[in-house]
């Protein structure tokens, strides 16, 4: 049975789609499964950026053809693990959660790389964000694909 990850940001647009991208490109997926969502419903049946989109081809990862739609409680039945790019991500999906186990499935990207600050800055007001967040997310998601490939 594949492992099911959900990457989780603001609008689903920026941050979320590139993780998602990312992470499919360094996973069998046969054995693991990569979805996205945003917190809020501002952009639900929209593509990602296309600065979003821009970067990922820039690194072979075309993410194009993603569309966006909103997290609910039902994901924690359906996801064995949920990632975050911020906390304000992570207070948004944990008031959803309805049980301990349901919390024990919410994680921060960036803990994976033990980065301080351990947020994904949101890139969405500064065109040059793209690159750098592109960079922090694949560095995540590098571990993350190991982990995964361990289990």
């Amino acid at each position: 049975m594949a492992t099911k990850v959900l990457m989780v940001c603001l609008g689903n647009i920026c941050r979320s789609p590139l993780a998602e991208g990312i992470l499919q490109d360094k996973v069998n997926s046969d054995e693991v499964q990569v979805d996205s969502a945003g917190t809020g419903g501002y952009h639900i049946g929209s593509k990602p950026d296309s600065r979003s989109i821009s970067v990922g081809l820039k690194y072979n990862i075309d993410i194009s053809h993603q569309r966006c739609r909103q997290f609910s409680a039902d994901d924690f039945e359906v996801f064995d693990l949920i990632y975050v790019m911020d906390k304000s991500n992570y207070r948004n999906v944990i008031a959803l959660a309805q049980n301990e186990e349901h919390k024990q499935k919410v994680k921060l990207l960036l803990d994976e790389i033990k980065a301080q600050p351990n947020e994904v800055p949101d890139p969405y007001y500064d065109d040059n964000g793209f690159e750098h967040v592109f960079h922090l997310i694949d560095e995540a998601c590098t571990i993350i694909a190991d982990k995964l490939k361990n289990k």
